[in-house]
């Protein structure tokens, strides 16, 4: 297994060896499909929709299974725990905002107070602490996905996964979700893999964006980008953010339209 970059983070290590998935109504989605991640990287992944990205990002979370070769993943320094963050919030409209984020320790068999104190931790650092008791009807969708981020990490999971978490937002919404994701991830020194169609999304977040081909995916560019760790609104205006949008935009692969 793949030891960490650095002796300061904890988060899991994940290894993808000679992995195949087969859908009986497309046929093959991934194929001998070889990935590494290490403890700690925040790595996206980018590729045309269909490609497999999503599946990939199941098999990760052990939501889904391969059909041939290994998905292994190794944590350091805790308890191995998963965080997944789908497209939608996927709140119980029932339930307030703490007991929504709350839910994974409950179903832990968490003692309730200790889960009830992490659910509030959790929501603090996502900027939701003056939303305790409200319901999630009463949220924007932008605090609702906040919610739904707070939920995914209640329980400190080593391994972070997000299916585009942020595609249905408005710009600026999204933007300041980015902003504080690249932030939690910094303080957190835990794995994070991102799925997104957004190639500007994934070089202000990522430590490294792999662009994937049409399905079954292969692997068009595997790249460390060369921006400073800490990333804020000033990140997006420099040549060097534009520049890494470039080399990924044009490792894309292109779309063919029907004449």
């Amino acid at each position: 297994m793949i030891p960490s970059s650095s002796g300061e983070r904890s988060g899991a290590s994940v290894a993808l060896s000679q992995v195949g998935r087969v859908f009986r109504e497309t046929g093959p989605i991934v194929d001998n499909f070889d990935l590494q991640i290490q403890s700690g990287e925040f790595v996206s992944l980018l590729g045309p929709s269909g490609c497999g990205k999503s599946t990939l990002l199941r098999m990760m979370a052990a939501l889904d299974q391969p059909d041939r070769g290994q998905v292994a993943i190794e944590s350091y320094g805790r308890k191995f725990y998963r965080g997944f963050v789908f497209q939608d919030s996927h709140l119980l409209p029932w339930r307030t905002t703490l007991e929504n984020v709350a839910l994974p320790l409950e179903l832990m068999k968490k003692d309730r107070a200790e889960s009830k104190r992490a659910a509030e931790a959790a929501l603090d650092r996502v900027g939701l602490a003056d939303a305790l008791e409200k319901y999630p009807a009463q949220l924007s969708g932008g605090m609702r996905m906040r919610a739904s981020v707070a939920r995914a990490l209640v329980a400190e999971p080593s391994l972070l996964l997000l299916d585009e978490p942020f595609a249905a937002l408005d710009e600026n919404t999204r933007h300041q979700l980015q902003e504080d994701l690249s932030a939690l991830w910094e303080k957190s020194k835990i794995t994070v893999v991102f799925v997104t169609h957004s190639i500007s999304e994934a070089v202000f977040l990522s430590q490294r964006a792999i662009v994937l081909s049409a399905r079954p995916a292969r692997i068009l560019l595997d790249r460390k980008l060369e921006l400073p760790r800490q990333r804020t609104s000033e990140t997006r205006l420099t040549s060097a953010f534009l520049q890494e949008v470039e080399i990924l935009t044009r490792a894309f692969p292109q779309t063919r339209r029907a004449k």
